[in-house]
């Protein structure tokens, strides 16, 4: 933005203390004048000899005479003191925020990594400084992630245009392959593509939260994800139980929808080969609610749970199945949660497994139930 230019702060202050100095050192000689000036007589005094009072009796034209100069040169020092001190204390006083300005100015180019880490015991300049630090660590930290997500949905997109278009060259070069064969492959690619494509742009949708919040009731929602997967789970010979009574929250009912169906789908593809079991459960706290889902299966360390929600992470071997996913189910879990300003909490189960607890804030206390949406 183009502005006109303009006195700086600095000598704005110094004029002001200045100012402030001089009209101080005014009203002082003011009040000297007043209380004191006013009651010297204007003429001389004649005391007779045989009175008890001796001495010299000022005039009060002479002290004036006298005074007037004097004072002149004493406001004359006060406003050259006021201009000097006051444009070394302005200057003092702003160069946290030159250090402050610097670092904005760097951050417009693109270097997030600087930091002003002013020194010194808190007051406004320095919780300004803190504050300006703390967004620039998270802003880093946003971009690099972003950064990174761009860099994992191209090579993840990628490799499906790829498959294509080998599967394509060699249809050109081989007429007599079996076309239902070649466009079965096609279609399972293009399926797989779409998919990472719909949940990319998921992601983005839960990050800007363009959504419209309204009452959602999670056991409902917790209910219609089990009956959704569950044939899934009766394919994978997992058993599905779901314990919890109303939890309400505030927030999109499609996509806590699609939160839920994601961990009941992970806790499902990443369980027993058989007899195994996946546990879903809500409940009600003071100020939140919360969403549990666990699982049996594979032992995991504290260090590879901690990695499941970035994107295109999975807690096993990379598998191409109808049920493989794109690797963004938890990543999607975070965003969603994070959106709905909840918090994540992922738990490898001694016995094996995993227990992800989702806790969002409850919805206001007085809302009918029949208000909650399903």
């Amino acid at each position: 933005m183009d502005r006109a230019p303009g006195a700086s702060v600095r000598l704005k202050l110094t004029l002001s203390y200045a100012g402030f100095l001089t009209i101080a050192g005014v009203l002082l000689l003011a009040a000297v004048w007043v209380f004191l000036l006013r009651y010297v007589p204007e003429r001389a005094l004649i005391v007779s000899a045989d009175a008890p009072t001796h001495g010299v009796f000022p005039v009060r034209s002479n002290l004036l005479r006298v005074f007037a100069p004097r004072a002149a040169a004493v406001l004359a020092f006060l406003l050259v003191f006021g201009l000097v001190g006051g444009w070394l204390l302005a200057g003092r006083m702003l160069a946290p925020l030159t250090c402050i300005t610097g670092a904005a100015r760097a951050a417009t180019t693109g270097s997030l990594s600087h930091r002003i880490r002013l020194q010194g015991r808190k007051d406004e300049f320095r919780e300004l400084a803190d504050a300006f630090d703390t967004m620039l660590a998270r802003l880093e930290a946003h971009v690099a992630e972003q950064r990174r997500f761009a860099a994992n949905a191209s090579h993840e997109l990628r490799t499906p245009l790829a498959i294509s278009k080998a599967l394509l060259d060699v249809a050109r070069t081989d007429p007599n392959r079996d076309a239902g064969e070649l466009i079965d492959r096609l279609h399972a690619v293009n399926t797989r593509a779409i998919d990472l494509t719909e949940a990319l742009l998921l992601v983005s949708r839960a990050e800007q939260r363009s959504f419209t919040r309204e009452p959602v009731d999670l056991s409902l929602v917790a209910e219609e994800a089990t009956e959704t997967l569950l044939p899934l789970a009766e394919k994978h010979g997992v058993t599905i139980e779901i314990h919890g009574d109303i939890t309400p929250t505030i927030g999109s009912p499609a996509l806590l929808l699609q939160l839920t169906m994601n961990l009941v789908h992970n806790a499902i593809a990443h369980n027993l080969p058989d007899q195994g079991t996946v546990w879903v459960n809500t409940g009600i706290r003071p100020e939140t609610v919360v969403l549990a889902v666990e699982n049996t299966g594979e032992k995991l360390t504290p260090q590879l749970v901690s990695t499941l929600t970035e994107p295109f992470q999975r807690g096993t071997e990379r598998i191409h199945t109808d049920h493989a996913g794109v690797g963004l189910g938890l990543a999607i879990v975070k965003t969603i949660t994070q959106a709905h300003d909840g918090t994540l909490t992922l738990t490898p189960r001694p016995a094996g497994g995993i227990r992800i607890t989702v806790e969002l804030p409850a919805a206001p206390a007085g809302r009918p139930p029949g208000d909650l949406a399903r």
